[in-house]
């Protein structure tokens, strides 16, 4: 039976960015307090909690004290070492658990926990040597990708292989980190499927989402995804299946590949709330926060139907290029709401809030949320 953790208690959460804020918020609103743990202060997720501990990941004897002052931990992030998810998991439960963690925050591990069991993805070596490298791209074939194996998100540290004249440069940029070359996939869309995990083995998902990409990072994402039932059903069973294998508890998404011939290949996994799933909070039932804190918590999952068709557009720092945005243009459209995250610095790429907006069709939502974003 899992262990309920109920409202009042203590949700001890690793991270501080706009994950957790909207973690934080859905925490709040069912009565649980909110603590935050990471090394920086006056953060997003800070600004909804009850209580913000700054501090070093490396600081063993902080997070300890942190893990005996909450019931329960998780993740808004999962580059957390291993050694600080083991000192907190010795005084409270953590999910997802911490072997989920160590594979999905490097490349090589998780492609290898993939391929291992038999989910399909895209030709990839492991590289180590530069020697590594020239066999790879021979047996592979050109163009591929080089990415290094650990930290990458938003298409940091990859690099494209299109001749082999390029291999030396490549590998001279990996500054000796451990990587894999993956073949590179001439996809025809990006889809995910975000889903949680009960304690139980529950299962609840929010069908398939497509997601536009602008610069590697995410632009645009619309739910229902324009695929076909096949596609769906295999979709979600990929992601089912991921979640069991992991013994996963929690909100989790799989990112994937879908070619013109119709094939799913998975690019990655998030162990945690995913960027694409935004468009859950507000549009549907029970948002992909809210269903981290009941599965964590060892609630029942809440229904993840959506009210209406949806989309959601990321608002980067650029959009404060010409001063304060005119968000009254924006909230002017019908259907749309507005997200910030409460960071104070507009960085040109820092991803700094979203809009989402809600219509008959997913075409419709997708044209409201980037006529709104353009009146900003």
């Amino acid at each position: 039976m899992p262990a309920t953790i109920l409202p009042n208690s203590t949700i001890g959460v690793f991270g501080s960015g706009q994950l957790g804020r909207m973690f934080a918020i859905e925490a709040r609103k069912m009565g649980y307090r909110v603590h935050t743990f990471s090394p920086d202060a006056d953060t997003p997720t800070g600004h909804i909690s009850d209580v913000e501990t700054t501090a070093s990941y490396d600081d063993l004897d902080a997070v300890r004290e942190f893990a005996r002052s909450v019931d329960v931990v998780t993740f808004e992030f999962e580059n957390v070492p291993a050694a600080t998810v083991e000192a907190a998991a010795e005084f409270v439960p953590v999910h997802p658990k911490g072997e989920v963690l160590h594979t999905t925050q490097n490349r090589r591990r998780e492609k290898t926990f993939l391929s291992a069991n038999g989910f399909p993805v895209a030709p990839f070596r492991h590289i180590k040597t530069l020697d590594d490298l020239h066999r790879g791209v021979l047996e592979i074939g050109k163009p591929a990708v080089l990415k290094t194996a650990g930290f990458g998100y938003d298409g940091k540290g990859q690099r494209k292989i299109n001749a082999v004249g390029e291999v030396d440069e490549a590998f001279a940029g990996l500054d000796g980190r451990d990587a894999i070359l993956e073949g590179f996939i001439d996809f025809e869309k990006e889809v995910s499927v975000v889903c949680a995990r009960g304690q139980d083995g529950s299962f609840a998902h929010y069908g398939v989402i497509e997601n536009e990409h602008r610069n590697h990072i995410l632009d645009v994402s619309f739910a229902p995804a324009d695929v076909s039932g096949a596609v769906f059903a295999e979709a979600v069973e990929i992601t089912r299946s991921i979640a069991e294998q992991f013994g996963y508890v929690g909100t989790m998404c799989v990112e994937f590949f879908l070619t013109g011939s119709g094939k799913l290949l998975v690019n990655e996994i998030a162990p945690r709330p995913h960027n694409s799933g935004h468009l859950t909070f507000g549009p549907c039932v029970t948002s992909q926060f809210e269903q981290q804190v009941r599965a964590v918590c060892g609630l029942p999952l809440g229904s993840s139907e959506f009210l209406r068709p949806a989309a959601m557009a990321n608002l980067l720092g650029d959009v404060w290029s010409a001063g304060e945005p005119n968000w009254a243009a924006a909230l002017a459209v019908p259907g749309v709401s507005l997200h910030l995250y409460g960071k104070a610095d507009p960085r040109p790429g820092r991803k700094m809030g979203h809009l989402t907006a809600v219509a008959d069709s997913a075409a419709e939502a997708v044209a409201k949320v980037i006529r709104a974003r353009s009146f900003l």
